[in-house]
């Protein structure tokens, strides 16, 4: 494989190159990962011979890189897989909440990290160039404060493809497999290169949004053939789960907006801002870039994503389990795709059965609904594997939900202890079904009413 350095291709064997991988262990344990690193330390001086004065495991460390540089005489070449993995075990294992301060393990992690990295500054001399990948970007949390400050190129224009797969490369160099699935799910290629797209494209790693699929999940699929989730197979969030719930924010108040880069990109070991963690973590990325203020729409990337995490959100928040929800959600998309209304009243109000009393029993009235918004956010975020839009917009005013598939259009309006007469009148006497006049699909105007007292749908009518 070739190394670019300084716009010239270099083979890899030119350079003495140390990788580091943090990825294979769990470091919940203490000592873990100081054994971790004393495995690399210790190989590397089988090769290069260990000091007979250093005693620190930085000192150690140091004295390799130099052997290296002087046998090669090649400066070295530095690789860390997931440099932060340590921190972040720690944190969603022993993080504890109700105090809101840094537990010992990750304090500890933390200044084994920055003893091992500080050896980067002491050893420039040796060094070509050193990379580290990671999901968080610690800057606030001083892993680096003993090494020269590290550039950040996780924004940068130039490497914003350097993780995926893209558009070109897709068509590129896997027309074979795009074949072979569409013949499988008897689509045309064209038709099967936008599903692949609606589920596994939609990061953006920079202001120029350009698209790039998550590889993972795309190689997965081209092997097994097989269109499926296959980003939670490598982990679940649920100490991002946990986050959101401690501090209070609903994904209704943190997808769909535009931030300041200084929101989401940089990272605090503290539980009161969960979006630098989600975002960072992948679960949330750039959709559209604001020159003017300079900010960025941040949302889910794409439906695999979503689905996951919104059915975990919804799991946590409504007591119950994502076998249920899944459930749920398919019945209801099926009653939504063949314009079955009456079935998916049904299916609603099942639903909202099932959830335990003491979720939706608030004293507080602005707590009754908030409960019932974040509710039915959390279902319709769930159900849009159709076009779903949300206090949408018109001339007239903004509708609840406006749900939009290949052949049916639905237009709801809820009310919390009102009436269904008076939603659906609301619909009628403001326009929002207007827009869809010249549709040729079937429109439903719906109105809704729910009751804070049976925490279900007491009223439905259909216009």
């Amino acid at each position: 494989k070739g190394l670019k350095i300084d716009g010239l291709e270099k083979e890899w064997l030119e350079y003495p190159v140390f990788y580091v991988d943090f990825s294979q262990n769990n470091f919940v344990t203490e000592g873990i990962l100081e054994a971790k690193i004393e495995e690399y330390i210790s190989q590397w001086e089988k090769i290069y011979g260990r000091s007979d004065i250093a005693l620190t495991t930085s000192g150690r460390f140091l004295h390799v890189l130099r052997k290296a540089h002087q046998h090669h005489g090649r400066r070295c070449v530095v690789l860390v897989d997931e440099y932060d993995k340590p921190i972040l075990d720690a944190l969603s294992a022993e993080f504890d909440f109700s105090d809101k301060k840094e537990v010992s393990l990750e304090v500890r992690n933390r200044n084994v990290l920055k003893d091992f990295y500080s050896v980067f500054k002491a050893a420039d001399a040796d060094l070509q160039f050193v990379l580290l990948t990671g999901v968080t970007k610690f800057s606030q949390v001083s892993v680096f404060s003993g090494f020269n400050q590290p550039k950040d190129i996780s924004m940068d224009e130039r490497y914003d493809t350097l993780c995926g797969i893209t558009q070109e490369e897709l068509e590129r160099y896997f027309a074979v497999p795009i074949a072979e699935l569409a013949r499988k799910y008897n689509q045309t290629e064209d038709g099967m290169r936008e599903s692949l797209k609606q589920h596994y494209d939609g990061y953006h790693f920079s202001p120029a949004l350009v698209d790039v699929y998550n590889p993972f999940s795309l190689l997965n699929v081209f092997d097994s053939k097989w269109m499926r989730d296959y980003w939670f197979s490598t982990g679940t969030p649920t100490y991002l789960v946990r986050l959101l719930s401690h501090a209070g924010e609903g994904l209704d108040e943190l997808t769909g907006r535009y931030y300041d880069p200084a929101e989401f990109i940089d990272y605090k070991a503290t539980v009161e801002k969960p979006l630098p963690m989600i975002y960072q973590s992948g679960y949330l990325t750039i959709k559209d870039y604001d020159p003017d203020f300079g900010t960025f729409l941040l949302d889910f990337p794409n439906a695999e994503v979503k689905k996951g995490f919104v059915i975990l959100a919804a799991a946590d928040y409504l007591s119950t389990d994502t076998i249920k929800i899944r459930s749920a959600l398919n019945s209801m998309v099926t009653a939504l795709r063949k314009g079955d209304t009456e079935s998916f009243r049904e299916l609603m109000a099942s639903f909202l059965s099932s959830i335990p009393y003491s979720m939706r029993r608030k004293t507080d009235e602005r707590e009754r609904e908030r409960y019932f918004h974040y509710t039915f956010y959390l279902i319709l975020r769930l159900i849009s594997v159709y076009t779903v839009y949300t206090e949408r917009e018109t001339s007239q005013g903004r509708v609840d939900c406006v749900v939009e598939t290949d052949k049916h259009v639905y237009v709801f309006e809820f009310k919390l202890d009102g009436t269904a007469a008076d939603a659906l009148r609301q619909i009628e006497e403001r326009g929002y079904a207007r827009p869809y006049e010249s549709d040729k699909r079937k429109v439903h105007k719906v109105g809704v009413n729910f009751s804070s007292e049976t925490g279900t749908i007491d009223g439905w009518l259909v216009g």
